[in-house]
């Protein structure tokens, strides 16, 4: 066996030993974290409880990033590149319905997306890290980040607030769970692999009156209905199809009466999609048929787009190398190249600025049945996935550094 060989062989038994010895209180933490959840650029008992658990193991802490966020430190034996990987730590409105000791205690409110795992598992990773300072040169930069559920993002604030600094990363690396794995299991998809994702708000305005007499108004229910189906032609006869494309309105707010037809319709939903140019293109043709549709009508129509997070591109290069560590650390048999999802991820912001991977982490126990779905009451995980986090994140770290 070449030396080289020898020496990562005994470096991931050493970081799986760290995974096993760290995992009861990195489990505490993880729990602490779920009990107490708070929502978007709210999170400051949980950045605090995050750079307490930090600083007593020495790993320094720059605080109050964009509001909450914290960005920590593991330099290494001597200079050399700079990596820099990221978990997040908002929860959202939801209310708990799982019976389980570390429930949360914050009424209406619970990490139902993981993100109490990723803030854990990061700390983990740190701590994993700055066991092994001497075994890498360079410097590991821990980025604890706010609001990723909430717009315009906390990676984007943060960037916006010299995050790094005159040490930026050569590199960027995230994970998040992933309910359909297993747990032991890592996911990665190299290029595209998340939607942007954009709110549309339109309120169409006409006159309203009797229903047993419409002649006598606009009607803005009939007129925002048009307008509903013709914005899907976008969709399904103008994107290109090899672009995927999503358009969902989730909201109609038309307060009228069974005999009255109201004077203004809102609606309000979410537009997706892979590629940025088409995206641009998309917003000008949506805008247009609409105010179109309105005016023929005799209508006015009010169209606002919030422009939220990019697509999610992983670099190739980066995410090959990070399937082949993973692989050599997880075994061949974990590793699974995942599909596209138009769901979206803050962490676009940074992938477009740094070359970064965001793979997936398995959560599901192999001899229960959890009830697993992302953004739902019930979310919960195997919590054995959080030595898998903590180890994988730290082989990935080391493995891009030495």
């Amino acid at each position: 066996m070449p030396e080289s060989t020898e020496i990562h062989m005994n470096l991931i038994q050493t970081i799986k030993e760290l995974s096993e010895e760290l995992y009861p209180e990195i489990l505490e933490i993880r729990r602490h974290l779920h009990k107490h959840p708070e929502l978007s650029f709210q999170e400051h008992e949980t950045a605090a409880f995050i750079v307490r658990s930090l600083e007593k193991e020495g790993i320094p802490c720059r605080q109050e990033i964009a509001g909450t966020g914290i960005l920590a430190e593991v330099a290494g034996r001597s200079e050399g590149k700079i990596i820099a990987l990221r978990a997040d730590m908002d929860a959202l409105p939801i209310r708990e319905e799982n019976d389980v000791e570390y429930k949360s205690q914050n009424e209406g409110l619970m990490h139902a997306c993981g993100h109490d795992v990723h803030a854990a598992s990061l700390i983990g990773t740190a701590r994993i890290l700055k066991k092994l300072s001497n075994s890498f040169r360079g410097k590991v930069k821990l980025v604890f980040q706010p609001g990723e559920e909430k717009a315009p993002g906390g990676a984007r604030l943060m960037l916006e607030d010299n995050l790094f600094g005159d040490e930026e990363p050569e590199l960027m690396i995230a994970q998040h769970v992933y309910p359909p794995m297993f747990t032991g299991q890592a996911g990665f998809r190299e290029g595209k692999y998340m939607a942007s994702c954009d709110e549309i708000y339109i309120t169409v305005r006409g006159t309203g009156g009797h229903a047993a007499m419409p002649h006598q108004t606009t009607d803005s229910v009939l007129i925002a209905s048009h307008i509903l189906l013709a914005l899907q032609q976008i969709v399904s006869r103008q994107a290109e199809a090899s672009t995927p494309t999503v358009l969902s309105f989730g909201r109609m707010i038309a307060d009228g009466a069974v005999n009255v037809i109201p004077s203004e319709v809102r609606m309000e939903g979410t537009f997706r999609t892979m590629d940025e140019d088409w995206r641009k293109d998309a917003h000008k043709r949506m805008m247009n048929m609409a105010h179109s549709i309105a005016e023929s009508m005799g209508a006015v129509c009010e169209f606002d787009i919030v422009e939220g997070y990019p697509a999610l591109y992983n670099d190739p290069e980066i995410t090959r190398k990070s399937m082949e560590y993973a692989a050599s650390y997880l075994g061949k048999e974990a590793i699974e190249e995942i599909d596209i999802r138009m769901t979206a991820e803050d962490f676009a912001f940074f992938a477009r600025k740094y070359p970064s991977v965001l793979y997936r982490l398995g959560v599901r126990s192999r001899d229960k049945q959890l009830p697993l779905e992302l953004h739902t009451p019930t979310f919960n995980i195997d919590e054995e996935a959080l030595k898998t986090g903590m180890g994988t994140m730290a082989w990935l770290a080391l493995s891009h550094l030495i």
